[in-house]
C-alpha cells in the first residue's frame, strides 16, 4: 500500500483556514458557497475552476418539479436504479431538498433552458416524469461558469488555482487538511474543516468521458490515511461515448436518447430491445452491457446513435455542442447515425459520508463523485450526480466551527507555473505517461463492463508488480522522504508537472488496486458490476462492500423500503 507524505508534529498551532475545499468542480464551488461569509474559505484545484468533470456534464439536473412528478416517485426511480444498495434516508434527503437548490441557482443566474415561463425537463433512461433541467446541451458548464463566477467574487474565499493536494494530515485521527503543492513550493494548509470534492475516478480506464484530471485523488488520499471506503466495485459505463477514428472519447447525452434517438447496429436494426423492454431507455449498466455484448456477437466495434427520428430543429436547439463536436470529426448528426461505443463515466463508490457530509474522519467532509452519500446505490440514475453535487454540498453551511481560530497572516496563493518553466519537457513524463497508459489499458482490458475471476486475477498480480516498482522507484523515494515542517522548495530535479504526473499516477495505482480486489470480491452480479462467472444477483449479496487497508469486509444488509409521500 502506498504511504502518505508524513504529517509534520505540530501543537495546536492556530488554523490557516476555517475550511478548506479541495476541488472546483460543482461540488466544492457549491460548497464553498454555502459556508457563511464570517468563515475563511480555502479552495484548491489542480487545474482552473473550469476544468472538472461537471464542466463536461451535458445532460442536466433531475429534481421533482413538474405537476404530474412528486418526491417519492424521484425516489422510487433512485431506488430501482440503484439495485438494492441505495441509503432511503440518503435518497430522501436528495429528492427533497432538489427544489430549494434548483431554484437556488436560478438566482444566481443559471439559465435553464424554459417552455414558455416555466423550467423545461426532459426524460432521461429509468427516469418515470420528465424532470431532468437542462440549459441545452451544457449545463454542467452553465452551472459551474456561474458557480465560479460568484466563488470568485467571495472575499472570504481564497482560490488555489493549479495545486496539487498530496496526501491529509491526519493528527490523533483528527484531519487537520492536507499537504500541498503550488508552484514550486510543498506545504502543510490546515483547516478546522477539510472538504474533499475531487471528483471521480474514470481516468484509471483507457475508455472514458472524464477529464484528465479524474484521477480519483481524494479516495486515494482517505484510502492512504487508513480511512474507510464503500462500493468502489460500482463503476458506471455510459453507453453512448463517441467511436469515431481518432476522436476522443466525447460523452453523448443520455438526454438525446430520451428526445427519440435510436441505438442500431450496422443493419440498422434498433438491438437493445433484444436485452432489455426498455430497449435504449434501459438503465446505463443494462445498455453498456447490450452494446457491449452485441458487438462480442457480431465483431463489430461499434454500434450507432440515431439522432435523425428528432425534428431537425429540435435537436439543433437542444444539442447543438454535441452537434458540433461530432461534425468536428467527420459525422453529421443531422445526415447519418454516429458511431458509439461505451466508456467509463462515474464512479458510485467513494468515501461514506453521513446526510449531513461528514466522514468517519473527524474534521473531514466529502462531496460529490468522491463520496459514497448512498444517494447512487449500485447503479447511479441518471442526472441525479449534479443534484448531488449541490444538495450535500449545501451540508456545508451548517459546520460545527469555532470563532477566532484563525491566523491573522493568510496563506498567499502562489501564480501558476509559467509557461517557459514547462518548455523543455521532463523525459520523466514520457515514462509515467507510458505506465500511465499501461495501467488504464489493464484496467479496461480486465476490470470494466464485464469481469470475471481469471482476469481479475491476473490484472492484481500485474499491478502488485507494477506497483512496487514504482515504490521503489528513485522519484518516489525522494517525493516520500518529503517532511516539510514549513513550507519549503521543492528539490531541484523536482518539477510541479513531473510532480503532478507522478502524484496522479501514485492515486491510480491506489484506484486500480482498490477496483479490482473489490470486483474479486464481490461474487455477483448488480449494478455497474457485472461478472461473466457470477452473472446473477446474489439477494446475500445486497449489502455494501467496505474498505479500509487491505481489508475487504460486507456490510450488513441494505434496506431501501420506498416510502409513501
Amino acid at each position: 500500500m502506498a504511504q502518505p507524505i508524513p504529517s509534520p508534529a505540530v501543537a495546536n498551532p492556530p488554523w490557516d483556514f476555517d475550511v478548506l475545499v479541495v476541488g472546483g468542480g460543482a461540488a466544492g464551488l457549491y460548497a464553498a458557497l454555502s459556508i457563511p461569509e464570517r468563515w475563511r474559505v480555502g479552495l484548491i484545484t489542480k487545474d482552473n475552476l473550469s476544468l472538472s468533470a461537471s464542466d463536461w456534464a451535458q445532460g442536466g439536473i433531475a429534481a421533482a418539479l413538474g405537476s404530474d412528478d412528486s418526491t417519492s416517485l424521484h425516489v422510487a426511480d433512485t431506488l430501482r436504479a440503484g439495485a438494492g444498495l441505495c441509503e432511503l434516508d440518503a435518497v430522501e434527503h436528495l429528492v427533497t431538498h432538489a427544489a430549494t437548490c434548483i431554484h437556488r441557482l436560478v438566482d444566481l443566474g443559471v439559465a435553464f433552458d424554459r417552455s414558455g415561463p416555466d423550467l423545461a425537463m426532459t426524460l432521461e433512461a429509468a427516469h418515470s416524469r420528465k424532470r431532468v433541467l437542462h440549459a441545452a446541451d451544457t449545463t454542467g458548464r452553465a452551472i459551474v461558469s456561474i458557480l465560479a463566477e460568484t466563488v470568485l467574487q467571495r472575499p472570504n474565499i481564497i482560490v488555489y488555482e493549479s495545486a496539487f493536494a498530496l496526501d491529509l494530515w491526519l493528527e490523533d485521527g483528527h484531519c487537520r487538511g492536507i499537504s500541498l503543492v503550488q508552484g514550486h513550493t510543498l506545504r502543510w494548509i490546515s483547516a478546522q474543516a477539510t472538504v474533499l470534492a475531487t471528483g471521480g475516478g474514470g481516468q484509471v480506464y483507457a475508455q472514458t468521458t472524464n477529464p484528465a484530471a479524474s484521477t480519483g485523488d481524494g479516495v486515494a488520499m482517505v484510502w492512504r490515511a487508513g480511512g474507510q471506503l464503500r462500493d468502489l466495485e460500482f463503476f458506471q459505463f455510459h453507453p453512448t461515448s463517441l467511436s469515431q477514428a481518432g476522436a476522443p472519447p466525447f460523452l453523448i447525452s443520455e438526454a438525446v436518447r430520451g428526445e427519440g434517438a435510436h441505438l442500431v447496429d450496422k443493419e440498422g436494426r434498433r438491438f437493445a430491445y433484444d436485452y432489455h423492454p426498455d430497449g435504449e431507455l434501459a438503465p446505463r449498466d443494462v445498455v453498456s452491457r447490450a452494446i457491449f455484448h452485441h458487438l462480442q456477437k457480431t465483431g463489430d466495434r461499434q454500434v450507432w446513435l440515431d439522432m435523425r427520428p428528432i425534428p431537425a430543429d429540435h435537436l439543433n436547439y437542444r444539442f447543438p455542442n454535441i452537434i458540433r463536436v461530432c461534425r468536428t470529426w467527420g459525422c453529421d448528426p443531422l445526415t447519418q447515425p454516429v458511431p458509439v461505443a461505451p466508456a467509463a463515466h462515474y464512479w458510485m463508490g467513494g468515501i461514506p459520508t453521513n446526510c449531513h457530509s461528514q466522514t468517519q474522519i473527524p474534521g473531514l467532509y466529502a462531496v460529490g463523485e468522491n463520496s459514497s452519500t448512498g444517494v447512487h446505490g449500485a447503479n447511479r440514475l441518471a442526472s441525479n450526480s449534479l443534484l448531488e453535487c449541490l444538495v450535500y454540498g449545501a451540508e456545508l453551511a451548517n459546520l460545527p466551527l469555532q470563532e477566532g481560530l484563525v491566523k491573522s497572516d493568510l496563506p498567499t496563493p502562489l501564480p501558476p507555473q509559467s509557461p517557459e518553466a514547462e518548455s523543455h519537457p521532463d523525459p520523466r513524463l514520457a515514462v509515467l505517461e507510458q505506465q500511465r497508459q499501461q495501467l488504464t489499458q489493464l484496467m479496461w482490458d480486465y476490470a470494466a463492463i464485464s469481469r470475471h475471476q481469471t482476469g481479475l486475477e491476473t490484472a492484481i498480480a500485474t499491478l502488485a508488480d507494477w506497483r512496487k516498482e514504482a515504490e521503489q522507484s528513485a522519484l518516489n523515494q525522494t517525493l516520500q522522504n518529503l517532511t516539510p515542517e514549513q513550507p519549503q522548495e521543492l528539490p531541484d530535479q523536482i518539477s510541479l508537472p513531473v510532480l503532478r504526473a507522478w502524484g496522479e499516477l501514485r492515486n491510480l495505482y491506489d484506484i486500480a488496486w482498490l477496483v479490482l480486489n473489490s470486483a474479486r470480491f464481490r461474487t455477483e452480479s448488480r449494478g455497474g458490476h457485472y461478472r461473466s462467472d457470477y452473472p446473477n444477483t446474489d439477494p446475500a449479496w445486497q449489502a455494501h462492500t467496505l474498505v479500509q487497508g487491505n481489508q475487504w469486509q460486507r456490510s450488513a444488509p441494505v434496506s431501501a423500503q420506498i416510502s409513501s409521500e
